[in-house]
């Protein structure tokens, strides 16, 4: 589902398994040691294609607190 994070710019880092992402129509692929960047404000989707679970490391700047009130959703 597209959503994004207002005033929060978010890097995702994959480390294990396989993703993709879209965000302003364009699409990609993640493997593992790929990374991605999402601008504040901007809706995006990312998900996992892998068939084991993806391991991740995410940040925020500035922290995200996984406040579901900081979402943006459609």
């Amino acid at each position: 589902m597209p959503h994004a994070h207002p005033g929060i710019e978010q890097v995702v880092y994959l480390l294990s398994g396989t993703a993709d992402v879209e965000m302003d129509g364009e699409k990609g692929s993640l493997q593992a040691g790929d990374c991605c960047f999402f601008p504040a404000d901007k809706k995006h989707i990312f998900t996992v294609t892998s068939a084991e679970p993806a391991r991740l490391l995410v940040i925020y700047s500035p922290p995200y607190e996984e406040n579901p009130a900081r979402v943006i959703r459609d």
